[in-house]
C-alpha cells in the first residue's frame, strides 16, 4: 500500500508537466473521471506487485485496466509466472475480469526489441495519423511483433479503422484487439 500511495504522488507531482496531454486524454476517454481513476490505481497496484515478486520478471510483464478487467500481457519463460501473474491481478480490488495475452519467451525469435518498437512507432503514427480514430483511447502493445490493442473507443467503426491500422504495418505478424465501445 505504502509502494502505491508513493507511486500516485509521484504521478500528481508530474501531472502538472503532462498537463494539456492529461487533461485532453481525460476528456476523450469514454470511461467517467471516477473510473478512469478506480483503473489507474487497479492498474499500479497489479504492477507494484509484479514489480515485488520474484517469480515475476517485470520487464516481461505488463497490466492495464478497463472498467474493471485487468489485461495481463507478455512474454514468460514458465507457467507459473503466467498463474502467478493472474494470481496477482485477481488478487487486486475492484477487478472484475481477467484476460491473458501471454507469449513464449524465444531466445533464437528474429523479431527483437527494436522490431518492436518501430512497429510500435509505426502503428501509434497510423492511429494519431486518422482524424476519426481518438488515438489516446488506444492502448498500443507490442509483444514479439504482434500487435495488442486495449482500451475503450466511441463505436465499432474505431474498432475497425484501429485494427487495420496495426494490420497495415509492414512486419506485424498479428493484430488482437480487445478493444471495445463504451457500455
Amino acid at each position: 500500500m505504502r509502494h502505491l500511495l508513493l507511486f500516485l504522488l509521484a504521478g500528481f507531482l508530474l501531472l502538472p508537466s503532462f498537463g494539456c496531454t492529461t487533461a485532453y486524454k481525460a476528456a476523450v476517454d469514454e470511461r467517467s473521471i471516477g473510473t478512469q481513476t478506480d483503473d489507474e490505481i487497479m492498474t499500479a497496484e497489479i504492477k507494484t506487485e509484479f514489480l515485488k515478486d520474484d517469480l515475476i520478471k517485470y520487464m516481461d510483464f505488463d497490466a492495464a485496466v478497463y472498467d474493471g478487467h485487468a489485461y495481463i500481457l507478455g512474454e514468460y519463460e514458465s507457467q507459473a509466472q503466467v498463474t502467478r501473474a493472474m494470481q496477482i491481478a485477481r488478487s487486486v480490488d475492484g477487478v472484475r475480469a481477467l484476460t491473458t495475452y501471454m507469449l513464449p519467451k524465444k531466445d533464437d525469435d528474429l523479431c527483437g526489441t527494436s522490431d518492436n518498437l518501430l512497429i510500435y512507432g509505426k502503428v501509434k503514427k497510423e492511429l494519431i495519423g486518422d482524424e476519426n480514430v481518438h488515438s489516446t483511447n488506444v492502448n498500443t502493445k507490442v509483444i514479439q511483433c504482434n500487435v495488442v490493442l486495449l482500451g475503450i473507443v466511441g463505436s465499432q467503426a474505431e474498432i475497425s479503422r484501429a485494427i487495420a491500422h496495426a494490420k497495415g504495418v509492414e512486419g506485424v505478424r498479428s493484430v488482437q484487439s480487445f478493444l471495445h465501445t463504451a457500455r
